[in-house]
């Protein structure tokens, strides 16, 4: 038996392991997958002349975090996209709600 804590509510998917072949593999989005290969081998490379393991470490963390936000809403994942590609054309992009409203929404006083 495990200890959760009070009202906690597991994933609907498991979320992927900490590691690089896990976090490649729950990436759904094509532009994901391009930036963590080329992340990764930027990385590699930084590795190999500082021997510092510690940015690859945080490469693996920043991506997991990406990766489980992947598996969690891959169509959220693919409008993001969608509207920076919108955003980097120029192209007019609706402006949503504003911060304030989604925080008043969930009672969050300003």
């Amino acid at each position: 038996m495990t200890a959760q804590p009070h009202g906690f509510v597991p994933p609907a998917s498991p979320m992927p392991e900490k590691s690089l072949r896990a976090i490649r593999a729950a990436l759904v989005v094509p532009q994901d997958r391009e930036a963590f290969d080329a992340g990764l081998k930027a990385v590699l490379d930084e590795v190999r002349v500082s021997l510092d393991l510690g940015v690859l470490n945080a490469f693996v963390h920043r991506w997991w975090i990406s990766a489980c936000d992947s598996v969690r809403d891959p169509e959220g994942r693919r409008q993001m996209h969608a509207r920076a590609e919108q955003v980097l054309a120029g192209e007019p992009v609706s402006s949503g709600r504003s911060w304030r409203e989604v925080l008043g929404a969930r009672g969050v006083d300003l």
